[in-house]
């Protein structure tokens, strides 16, 4: 997991060397005041020199001001350090999310993945930065004043650096601890997020039935849990704290005694015992220094490892070895023996045959759940079939890029689905680039320029987030508009009119009739009146085809589809 975390720094090596040997000799420097204020005691204030005194006070000052040019750029160009590696990687994660399945998704919450994409590499970014840095740089200032306290007292050297294995052990302890902890804590804010994202996603319907207190209630069950999970870190923390302060305070008392006997006795200068008195401090801020490391560093690799988690999930659809971009489609499409199911004991289609052809509309009706939209899903794959193959003008659907063919496949769905930015955007999404002509005349056959027309902003009105400042009717034209724009050979409605009033979906009804033609159109509706015109109407029912003919015919029929029209 280590070599992998450090990857990350390979495109950032300059900056990466850049922070890191700042912060070296910063550290370095800081050794600086104790063997000055030795200095100081011992030699310059006996000589009684005002004159050396002032020049070595401001050459220990020329040092304090390059080190504090060091520890800016280690403060800014390390933290940008760590944003780098936390941008690449927040990029990673959603390239990764962007590839994942409509099957992974159907059993995942959004508020989960918003934690680990914003929250886990928040901390990661700071462990990318400070865990390194810190650990080195604390290793090295241990290291450094432990030899100064040797050059100036063996003796009490020896006896701070007995502390030193319980102090190790304590770190240790309590840094595993913390990172269990941690991952807890993050997990927690996945179902926080999730709580609070339904609920204020969800508000009028929560308002709508009054349900605002067992909301409260919800939201308070899961802000306890989260409020828990971390004053349970928080006490971890505590207790590690509190027993490095009390391990060094311990060490200071024991060698100011010790000390003060060795000054008394002749065995040590004055000089020499304040500036050990300061390198203990030195000799032990290493510690606190891996102690805080400590708390920031179980947060950063338990938010790395539920990252890392993330980028295993492999994409249950992905390009296949061979695939190829798809040559430009004519739109005839093929089931040949599908057969579907979520679950091993859960089939939802089987034995689907169906030929049809170029330019064909082909109705699909049936009852809820009988699988007509799991049966259109397949063709764009965002499911793919358990059993039997698909294929468009001959070529299975796995020997073609996912890019290249979704981008001939356009989908108009009853829950239309509106980015909250303007207008213009919501439409060119259907082709990224098209034109202020194209946008225009693809709202034009949707019939919904009369609409942009009489809007203050036209094009350039925000729709709100999902669309909230439209109508159904104004949001279902703008899905039409972005199939006009995409102009794919094969469209998929999928129940587009059935959330509309009868009014609404005769003036919408009109548009899709236009944007079909030309174009194989596989149609699902409820409402059998929309597809009288369809060139066949497919009936089925649990998961299988029933019927299949022209509207007259199937009546004729008395079967399935009469039922349903009665």
């Amino acid at each position: 997991m280590l070599r992998q975390f450090f990857d990350y720094y390979r495109p950032w090596k300059r900056l990466f060397w850049l922070d890191f040997g700042c912060a070296v000799l910063s550290g370095l420097l800081e050794l600086a005041f104790p063997v000055a204020v030795t200095a100081f005691i011992d030699h310059l204030l006996p000589r009684g020199d005002w004159h050396l005194t002032v020049l070595a006070a401001v050459g220990l000052l020329a040092i304090y001001v390059v080190n504090a040019g060091l520890m800016a750029v280690v403060t800014y160009w390390g933290h940008m350090l760590g944003i780098n590696i936390e941008t690449e990687m927040r990029a990673r994660a959603f390239d990764h999310l962007t590839r994942l399945s409509w099957r992974w998704y159907d059993r995942t919450r959004t508020g989960k993945l918003v934690a680990r994409v914003t929250r886990d590499l928040e901390e990661i970014g700071e462990v990318a930065h400070h865990g390194p840095e810190d650990l080195f740089i604390a290793v090295m200032t241990f290291a450094g004043a432990f030899l100064l306290m040797l050059w100036i007292e063996p003796r009490l050297a020896v006896l701070t650096g007995l502390i030193v294995p319980s102090t190790v052990f304590v770190i240790g302890r309590y840094g595993r601890r913390m990172t269990e902890t941690w991952r807890g804590i993050f997990g927690s804010l996945g179902a926080f997020n999730v709580r609070l994202e339904e609920a204020l996603g969800g508000i009028r319907l929560v308002q709508a039935f009054a349900n605002e207190g067992h909301e409260r209630q919800l939201f308070a069950r899961d802000n306890g849990r989260y409020r828990e999970a971390k004053l349970q870190a928080y006490k971890v923390m505590a207790a590690s704290q509190a027993l490095n302060y009390m391990g060094m305070r311990f060490v200071q008392v024991v060698v100011m005694v010790a000390g003060a006997g060795l000054v008394l006795s002749g065995g040590m200068t004055a000089g020499g015992f304040v500036g050990f008195l300061l390198l203990v401090g030195v000799f032990f801020r290493p510690l606190e220094k891996i102690a805080a490391v400590m708390e920031v560093y179980p947060k950063g690799i338990a938010g790395f490892q539920r990252y890392l988690d993330l980028l295993r999930t492999e994409p249950g659809i992905a390009d296949a070895p061979a695939a190829r971009p798809a040559p430009g489609l004519r739109g005839a499409v093929r089931f040949s023996g599908v057969g579907f199911a979520y679950d091993a004991d859960r089939p939802v289609l089987s034995g689907i045959d169906l030929a049809v052809a170029p330019g064909e509309t082909v109705a699909f009706v049936g009852a809820s759940g009988a699988g007509k939209s799991t049966l259109l899903a397949l063709v764009p794959r965002f499911y793919e079939p358990t059993e039997g193959r698909i294929s468009i003008d001959g070529l299975d659907l796995a020997a073609m890029t996912l890019e290249s063919l979704r981008s001939q496949i356009g989908l108009v769905s009853q829950d239309v689905f509106l980015f909250g930015g303007t207008l213009r955007e919501n439409i060119a999404y259907g082709r990224l680039g098209a034109t202020e002509d194209e946008i225009r005349a693809a709202a034009a056959k949707a019939q919904i320029a009369d609409l942009i027309e009489r809007l203050p902003e036209g094009l350039d009105t925000i729709v709100g987030e999902r669309g909230v400042m439209l109508s159904g009717g104004q949001k279902q034209r703008v899905a039409i508009a972005r199939a006009f724009l995409k102009n794919p050979p094969i469209l998929i409605l999928d129940e587009a009119t059935s959330a509309l009033d009868s009014q609404t979906e005769r003036e919408i009804q009109g548009a899709l009739e236009a944007l079909s033609v030309g174009r194989t159109t596989l149609v699902i509706a409820h409402r059998l009146g929309t597809i009288r015109k369809a060139d066949r109407i497919v009936v089925m029912d649990a998961g299988r085809i029933v019927e299949i003919g022209g509207h007259d015919a199937l009546i004729a029929q008395g079967g399935a589809y009469a039922r349903l029209a009665a």
